[in-house]
C-alpha cells in the first residue's frame, strides 16, 4: 500500500493519499486546501486518483475538492447527511476569519459498512456521527482514518451545528474501540495514534 499525508489549509488538516502499488489507483481523503501540494504528492507517486473521500463536510476538509476533482476526473463521495455543508463552506470559513471554497456535489454517498475499492485495496466505511451527522471513518490494512471523530488523546468538538457529544461517544465506543488495539489511527488533525493507546490514555473515553 502507498500511504502519504499532507498537512493543508488554514486549520492544518491532515489530507491522506492512499494508493494501490499494483494498479497505481489512488484516493485522496479530505483535501482541505493547498491543491497544488496534494497534486504534487500523488503525481510524484504516479497515482491515478479515482476517489476523493470526505470524512465529513466541514470547510477545512473539503476546500480543495473542486481543484482535485477537476485535475483528476475522480468521483466525490461523502455521507448524504453532510451534503448540505458542501455549499456552505465559504460562509463557515468566513466565520473563522479565513477563506473557504464550496464543493461540487457528490457523485455518490458513503454508507455504513460499504467497501470502497482503491485498486486491490479495500476501505470499509464506518459511519461515526457526532462531530457532524454524516461523519465517516475509513478502515483497512491495519489503519483507520478518523477525520474529526477521534484524535490522539482527544475527540472531535460537538458544539458546531449538527454536533452531538452523546452520538460522538456512542460512535467511538460502539464502532472504533472494538477495532484491534494495534490499529493505527490517522486523525483529521494532529499526530497518529492507535486504538489501544486511546483506550488507555484518552481522557474523554474513560468510564
Amino acid at each position: 500500500m502507498i500511504f502519504d499525508s499532507v498537512v493543508v489549509g488554514p486549520l492544518g488538516v491532515n489530507c491522506y493519499i492512499i494508493g494501490c502499488e499494483s494498479t497505481r489507483e489512488g484516493a485522496v481523503i479530505d483535501p482541505g486546501g493547498d491543491a497544488e501540494r496534494i497534486i504534487a504528492a500523488f503525481s510524484g507517486r504516479g497515482l491515478k486518483i479515482v476517489h476523493v473521500l470526505n470524512t465529513h463536510g466541514h470547510f477545512d476538509h473539503i476546500g480543495a475538492n473542486r481543484a482535485i476533482l477537476e485535475a483528476t476526473g475522480a468521483d466525490l463521495l461523502i455521507h448524504e447527511a453532510d451534503v448540505p455543508f458542501l455549499t456552505l463552506a465559504d460562509r463557515a470559513a468566513a466565520a473563522f476569519g479565513v477563506k473557504g471554497e464550496n464543493s461540487p456535489p457528490p457523485d455518490g454517498f458513503l454508507q455504513d459498512g460499504i467497501t470502497i475499492a482503491v485498486g486491490e485495496l479495500e476501505l470499509k466505511v464506518i459511519h461515526t456521527p457526532g462531530h457532524t451527522p454524516g461523519g465517516c471513518c475509513f478502515y483497512g490494512n491495519g489503519m483507520v482514518v478518523t477525520g474529526d471523530t477521534l484524535f490522539a488523546e482527544s475527540i472531535g468538538r460537538t458544539d458546531l451545528p449538527g454536533g452531538s457529544l452523546e452520538a460522538l461517544l456512542g460512535s467511538i465506543h460502539g464502532k472504533l474501540l472494538g477495532l484491534p488495539d494495534d490499529t493505527v489511527v490517522y486523525p483529521g488533525h494532529g499526530p497518529s495514534t492507535t486504538i489501544g493507546r486511546e483506550k488507555a490514555r484518552n481522557p474523554y473515553l474513560r468510564g
